[in-house]
């Protein structure tokens, strides 16, 4: 059963386009709706949207941070070294400099946030499903 099927549809801001763009950095399919992309502003702000299953690679801010805002759906966050964190409408994750990391939604759930991110991401491996499929919502 898929659950928070209206993210979908989008959550406050529109679900926006197929994210074409970083597809390879992702296992299954996210949509991206870029909010704030002016060339004299050193932030970027976008509506990220992972459909069930979905999750980005672990990756690394470099000179920068991120920061997610949970919109809508049930989603996980995780540091390397540290267990998944169940993220759900409300959560507020804060990503510094340098920290290995990876989000995603559930199995069974659409899942949106908004990501505030400075500085220049080092994409790496992707979760493997072994990992993926071990985490359980609790």
């Amino acid at each position: 059963m898929v659950e928070n099927e209206a993210v979908s549809q989008g959550v406050i801001f529109p679900l926006g386009d197929k994210n074409e763009a970083f597809a390879k950095y992702f296992t299954g399919q996210s949509y991206l709706e870029g909010l704030v992309n002016d060339p004299d502003v050193n932030v970027g702000v976008g509506v990220v949207t992972f459909e069930p299953g979905t999750r980005n690679h672990w990756h690394i801010h470099h000179d920068g941070f991120q920061i997610l805002l949970v919109t809508g759906g049930t989603g996980w966050y995780q540091e390397a070294g540290h267990p998944a964190r169940l993220l759900k409408p409300g959560d507020v994750v804060v990503t510094h400099d340098g920290v290995k990391h990876w989000h995603g939604a559930t199995k069974d759930s659409w899942f949106s946030h908004i990501a505030i991110t400075a500085g220049h991401p080092e994409w790496l491996e992707a979760v493997s499903d072994e990992d993926y499929n071990r985490l359980e919502e609790n």
